[in-house]
C-alpha cells in the first residue's frame, strides 16, 4: 500500500535535493562583485526618476477573473461531451444542471453590472 507513496516521496526528495544542489553551485560558481550601483533598488543604477504608472482599475481584474473562471468551467465540459453515450441520462442531467448553475453565476454577475468595461 505505501509504494504508491514511495514514488511520490523519491520524487520530492530529488526535487529538494536538485533544487538545493543547483542553488549552492550556482552562489559557488557565480562571480560576486557588489558595487553601490548594483545595490540600488534597479539593477541599471539609474534612480526612479517618473512616478510609477497608474494601476489598472479593479474593474479589468474582475473581468479577467471572470473570464478564467468561465473558461475553465467550459473546460470541463469537455470529458462530458466525450463520453456522453456511457453516461446516458445521468450525465445529461448532470451536465444541464452544470450548465445552469453557470448561465444562473453569469446572469448574476452581468445583472451586478461586474462585465461593465466603463
Amino acid at each position: 500500500m505505501l509504494q504508491g507513496y514511495a514514488v511520490i516521496g523519491l520524487m520530492l526528495i530529488t526535487a529538494i535535493l536538485m533544487g538545493s544542489v543547483l542553488l549552492l553551485l550556482g552562489r559557488l560558481i557565480r562571480p560576486y562583485r557588489p558595487t553601490p550601483a548594483k545595490l540600488q533598488p534597479y539593477e541599471s543604477g539609474i534612480p526612479d526618476v517618473d512616478p510609477p504608472k497608474t494601476r489598472y482599475t479593479p474593474r479589468f481584474y474582475i473581468v479577467a477573473m471572470l473570464f478564467v473562471i468561465f473558461d475553465i468551467e467550459a473546460i470541463f465540459l469537455y470529458p462530458w461531451a466525450v463520453s456522453f453515450v456511457p453516461l446516458g441520462a445521468y450525465g445529461y442531467v448532470t451536465a444541464v444542471v452544470f450548465l445552469t448553475i453557470l448561465l444562473a453565476g453569469l446572469l448574476y454577475e452581468w445583472k451586478k453590472g461586474a462585465l461593465e468595461w466603463v
